[in-house]
């Protein structure tokens, strides 16, 4: 079954405790810095029902139509649609959007790999996300992750500091357990549900903790509490920030203040072992999706900086060509970590298709590492009209719009009021308070850089390029100190 927009904004007028700015928020639909994101999910389950859109968004099974980004993946097929619907999203929006349910989902795919291990602690449990898994693909929610906790005293363990830095069980009841403490999630505020794991592999125990918790939270439970940040929609004209007021995702501070959680959503809880599965594997699907997006970001940069050169003829210069080219081999590398990713996908113990994970996990480094350096680049190829243009009001007041008219219109190609629009554009991708805060965002959304080249050492088949070295050196089977690896 398939959502509609309308009904994905009556679920959020469920009476859930939001804040921003310091005030209560009665529904997210109809605050100004929630609408923007909100209008955009909806748009995403009205393109599931428009004819136009439908074919791409979703599939049909048992005579019934679901969303694709949240079909199970069993071949490459599964993935080219996947990367279809997202690709259709963004386009149609004019802009990009990273949580917004799709991406999160595989990660409760890589828990269901680990059933084996769920299996171990209590039959429920693997029970349990399976049929949290199917659940998602027959009511549609807005489903989202909450990983990241409140750093507190990395030093420490958690029970020798503020208990509450991470999630913990406070005690067991019949219907389930009440937990406490506290995630940082964006868009949980106007989302449905979270699958709730830990972040920080510290539980104060090797075998048993209260810490080691992985579950689906409901948004609207008694005691969740969600604190967000200010966002940018409304601190300036849309006319003169295009991106801030239109596809900016609100970040939350969720708090869970004794939460009923049933057992019917525990997915595991004390096991040490469950819980370093899945921060081992947690984004072996949804880094994909998190990669294409910023392969849309890379668009975005490199046609904001491309149109910036074409309007005032600087795009035939060598100097020029070259900073091009270098946007573009970031954008296509990007694009070539996908596409080898899923031809070369291989089955995951559970028995999807999953992404080869070393190319996945490279392409993650190399899209985000690149991603600073690659603004910069754009920012020199716009120039700094980016950062002295007039607001729109200007260009629009009867003083001066004369003069900005006669000073920013090229020739009759290149008027003054595209002009403006552009250098617009610009000024919101690259400097303004939305810029540095999707630049940060991208490099730690999924994972801080050391735990991303983590992966990579992790995935990558270090036996291959061991044993090149050792034909060509001549060495001796003892280098291998033992049994040499298949």
């Amino acid at each position: 079954m398939i959502r509609t927009g309308k009904e994905y904004r009556a679920s959020l007028d469920d009476g859930r405790e939001v804040y921003i700015g310091g005030e209560r928020v009665t529904n997210p639909c109809t605050h100004p810095q929630f609408k923007p994101v909100i209008d955009i999910r909806a748009r995403i389950y009205d393109m599931q029902h428009d004819a136009a859109t439908q074919a791409a968004m979703t599939y049909v099974e048992d005579d019934e139509r679901y969303a694709i980004g949240l079909r199970l993946p069993y071949e490459q097929k599964d993935w080219q649609d996947k990367r279809d619907a997202v690709d259709l999203v963004m386009k149609d929006i004019g802009g990009v959007v990273t949580r917004m349910g799709d991406e999160t989902i595989g990660e409760m795919w890589s828990l269901w790999d680990g059933k084996d291990i769920l299996n171990e602690i209590d039959p429920r449990f693997a029970a349990n996300i399976e049929r949290h898994i199917h659940e998602a693909i027959k009511h549609d929610p807005f489903h989202v992750s909450a990983n990241t906790d409140p750093k507190g005293d990395r030093s420490k363990a958690p029970q020798d500091q503020d208990p509450d830095m991470l999630v913990h069980v406070v005690r067991e009841t019949d219907a389930g357990i009440i937990i406490r403490g506290a995630k940082y999630e964006t868009a949980a505020a106007y989302s449905n549900q979270a699958f709730l794991k830990p972040t920080i592999a510290n539980w104060g125990d090797a075998k048993l903790s209260d810490y080691a918790l992985g579950c689906i939270v409901k948004m609207n439970a008694p005691g969740v509490k969600h604190i967000c940040r200010t966002g940018f929609a409304g601190k300036g004209s849309a006319d003169d920030y295009p991106l801030s007021n239109r596809v900016d995702e609100i970040d939350t501070l969720m708090i869970l203040d004794n939460v009923l959680v049933p057992w019917e959503d525990v997915l595991f809880y004390q096991h040490t072992r469950a819980a370093g599965f899945i921060r081992a594997t947690l984004h072996r699907y949804s880094a994909f999706p998190f990669v294409q997006r910023t392969l849309s970001y890379a668009d975005l940069i490199i046609g904001a900086a491309l149109w910036n050169v074409k309007q005032t003829g600087l795009e035939k210069q060598q100097a020029v060509q070259e900073k091009l080219s270098e946007l573009a081999v970031w954008r296509e590398g990007i694009n070539a970590f996908l596409t080898a990713s899923v031809a070369m996908a291989e089955p995951s113990p559970n028995g999807l298709l999953m992404p080869q994970q070393s190319l996945l996990m490279s392409g993650r480094v190399h899209a985000l590492t690149n991603l600073p350096r690659m603004m910069h680049i754009a920012r020199e190829l716009c120039g700094g009209q980016v950062c002295i243009t007039p607001d729109a009001a200007s260009f629009a007041a009867p003083d001066t719009k004369p003069w900005l008219d006669k000073f920013y219109t090229i020739n009759d190609t290149w008027v003054s009021d595209d002009r403006r629009k552009l250098l617009a554009l610009g000024r919101d991708l690259l400097n303004s308070d939305y810029a540095g805060h999707r630049l940060t965002f991208q490099l730690f959304a999924q994972s801080p850089p050391f735990a991303q080249l983590a992966a990579v050492y992790r995935t990558f088949d270090w036996n291959g390029p061991l044993d090149f070295a050792h034909k060509a050196a001549n060495l001796s089977d003892n280098v291998w100190g033992g049994k040499k690896p298949n």
